[in-house]
């Protein structure tokens, strides 16, 4: 603390109740008779000269508050807090705590006091204990409401503690022998009451008052004191609560979150892509923006289009091929966009591994997250025609105006909407390309998206046939794309198509042409071979007799080619027809002279219409026998008698014997049979080996394999 002081010095101090002019303490001074104080006054040293006096000359409240400015803030002194943090042994309650610092305060702020060297120990305690309770010392609230008055005798008491037993003897905790005692302190009406916040987290300290009365009969409790616990309990269970009650707002808020989930070594190795509304509103209505986030370098496109599509999922990915280069692995989420097919078959002939997040897990591709808000909070708000970043925000801004000017307006006037798709778009490249992409990023250990891309050695794969981009790029027919060609080619959107270089009936994929409607590209149904052009007259402007004459002219010579080695093989088989004819024959009687024929089970089969027929041939003459002359009958007799001497048997004739049928058990000997010969490498007649491919196919068959297996002969 500074002794001394020029009138100067002590008028720039302005004391309470003091003069605030140099001219007004040479006056006091002179009053005084400070003059002739022996000790008190000494000539000023240095440059102008002077005097200087002695700060015991000053009044004795002048002296306080000066002293007080010296004292400063009370705060704990950082000896007293490490003290005190290093001598618990238990965990104190928090009043206890209060209570401790707000006395280690006051002892470290009555200590500077004395150090000013104004009084004595006695008369500084006392002088500041009564300056602390008049309010002239500047404390903090929460020591004011640990200790509302200061005694001399009470920091007298506190230095003993802390000299005795260390910083924690200073604790009180007042509350301490009933806390734990009262009825809501109770396990289960505490329990009961975490359930009541869980089911009704809004409901008010007086409902919950009467349904805890009507599940606890015998409790005897007030509203007020139901209020203090629920309070109690919303600040102590409001991670829990908040899990069970609001899961988004726990997930934002609460969720454990790591670093790194998606690591990435190299540039390029992993793009993640995602699609958010702009909190902008254009000239033409509020458009979506798209993001694209390299998670090596944290360089960032945004591409902005009227709403989320396919055809915006493949334009950002052409725009950012053009400037990175082609990516190892890019993550999404389940959007009906990404997964369109146009979508993934694209990836696929890119042959870019896909790997998509699962369903309300945003976490997964934090990072395009992370920056699409960045981008909302950093450019879209300052943009005309913001609209906010929620509900909230939207009502803010629309009360920024009276009730008055608002009334009849539309939300162009209100939210001053001057931006179109094009201009929100600059915007945004600007924001990637300028502003986001050459700033300093804490995860990149300070450096900015430029500099580590700039650092980075490796190699990157780059498109540079930009046509063959543009070609997998082209939007595909309606539907699936898959077309069959037919005499007038492929047909798209009611309009045919020609296709001079493929034939009808073949399956093609059909890719327009963005920049001529009348003109198509006929891929394989991969998409992998490129198989011609189709070209649709009427729209591409041509003449329609020119084109079909042409179509078919390329048809006729595209046919004539396919034709060739057919006719040509045509001709040569019309030659070796009959040689081929003479050896099919000649290797069938070589096979037919190998074949025995198994006796086949008959039997008689006779109508009344054969049997008539069979009596109409018994008699040895006709019914018009009688009607022929007696020389030719005689003629007839004889023919008929030396017919009968040439058809008589030279032996008796045999007795006639019944063919049986086989039973289960020789056919099941013949198939055993058949197959011996097959394993000795016999060689089988065409109708044995068909019969037996059929009856190894037969339940008795596999019935009676599986006893023959079993039991052996005994079994048949």
């Amino acid at each position: 603390m500074k002794d001394w002081f020029t009138t100067a010095e002590l008028a720039a101090l302005a004391l309470p109740g003091l003069p605030k002019t140099r001219f007004g303490w040479d006056q006091l001074a002179e009053r005084e008779g400070w003059g002739g104080v022996a000790g008190k006054v000494r000539a000023r040293d240095g440059r102008g000269g002077g005097m200087e006096y002695h700060a015991d000359l000053l009044p004795g409240g002048a002296l306080a508050a000066y002293a007080m400015r010296i004292v400063g803030k009370v705060v704990v002194a950082e000896s007293d807090r490490l003290c005190a943090e290093a001598g618990e042994s238990e965990q104190l309650a928090l009043p206890a705590l209060d209570h401790r610092d707000a006395r280690l305060a006051l002892l470290a702020a009555a200590d500077r006091f004395f150090a000013t060297g104004v009084y004595s120990r006695v008369l500084s305690d006392q002088t500041f204990c009564a300056l602390y309770n008049l309010g002239k010392i500047e404390v903090e609230p929460w020591v004011l409401h640990a200790v509302r008055k200061l005694a001399p005798r009470s920091l007298k008491r506190w230095r003993a503690m802390r000299f005795l037993d260390g910083a924690n003897a200073l604790a009180v905790d007042r509350g301490a022998a009933r806390r734990g005692s009262g009825g809501l302190d109770r396990t289960e009406v505490r329990s009961w009451l975490l359930g009541f916040l869980a089911h009704k987290p809004h409901t008010s300290a007086r409902s919950a008052h009467d349904y805890l009365i009507a599940q606890f009969p015998g409790l005897r409790v007030s509203p007020r004191s139901v209020a203090r616990a629920l309070s109690g309990l919303k600040s102590s269970e409001k991670v829990a609560l908040t899990r069970i009650t609001n899961p988004d707002a726990w997930k934002s808020k609460y969720e454990p979150s790591g670093q790194n989930g998606s690591p990435a070594s190299r540039l390029n190795e992993l793009w993640q892509i995602d699609a958010s509304p702009a909190d902008v509103l254009l000239t033409t209505g509020r458009h979506s923006i798209y993001a694209c986030i390299d998670r090596f370098s944290r360089r960032t496109i945004i591409y902005v289009t009227r709403t989320p599509r396919a055809e915006a999922v493949c334009l950002l990915l052409r725009r950012a091929m053009l400037l990175w280069g082609v990516p190892e692995r890019i993550k999404t989420d389940n959007g009906s966009d990404f997964k369109a097919k146009r979508v993934v078959g694209l990836l696929a002939a890119l042959e870019i591994e896909v790997s998509v997040s699962a369903p309300f897990d945003p976490k997964a591709k934090a990072h395009v997250e992370r920056v699409i808000g960045t981008f909302q909070h950093d450019c879209a708000s300052d943009l005309p025609g913001f609209i906010g970043h929620n509900v909230g925000d939207r009502k803010v801004i629309e009360e920024r105006r009276a009730f008055a000017q608002r009334l009849g307006e539309t939300d162009d006037n209100i939210f001053c909407v001057e931006l179109d798709a094009k201009g929100l778009q600059e915007r945004a490249d600007h924001w990637a390309q300028v502003r986001y992409e050459h700033r300093a990023h804490g995860g990149l250990g300070g450096k900015s998206p430029a500099q580590v891309a700039a650092g980075f050695a490796g190699k990157l794969k780059k498109i540079e046939d930009l046509h063959a981009l543009d070609m997998l790029l082209a939007p595909i027919a309606g539907g699936d794309g898959i077309r069959t060609t037919t005499k007038k080619g492929v047909r798209v959107d009611n309009s045919s198509y020609y296709t001079p270089s493929i034939l009808a009936g073949e399956r093609v994929l059909v890719r327009m042409d963005p920049a001529d409607l009348g003109r198509v590209y006929c891929f394989t149904p991969d998409g992998v071979n490129f198989l011609g052009e189709g070209l649709c007259p009427e729209l591409a402007g041509v003449d329609p007799f020119k084109a079909v004459a042409e179509f078919k002219r390329q048809q006729a010579e595209l046919l004539a080619e396919r034709t060739a080695p057919i006719r040509r093989e045509l001709r040569q088989l019309k030659k070796d027809k009959p040689a081929l004819a003479e050896a099919i024959a000649r290797r069938e009687a070589e096979a037919a002279g190998k074949l025995i024929a198994f006796p086949k089970p008959t039997e008689n089969y006779s109508t009344p219409a054969l049997a008539a027929a069979a009596g109409a041939r018994a008699p040895s003459s006709g019914p018009s026998d009688h009607l022929l002359p007696q020389g030719e009958k005689d003629a007839r007799e004889d023919l008929r008698a030396a017919v009968e001497a040439d058809l008589a048997p030279a032996a008796p004739p045999l007795a006639k014997v019944a063919v049986l049928p086989e039973t289960r058990q020789q056919r099941f000997r013949r198939a055993l049979a058949l197959e011996a010969d097959m394993k000795s490498g016999a060689p089988l007649a065409a109708a044995d080996a068909d019969w037996l491919l059929g009856y190894v196919l037969t339940a008795e068959y596999q019935g009676l394999k599986t006893v023959y297996d079993d039991f052996g002969e005994a079994a048949l």
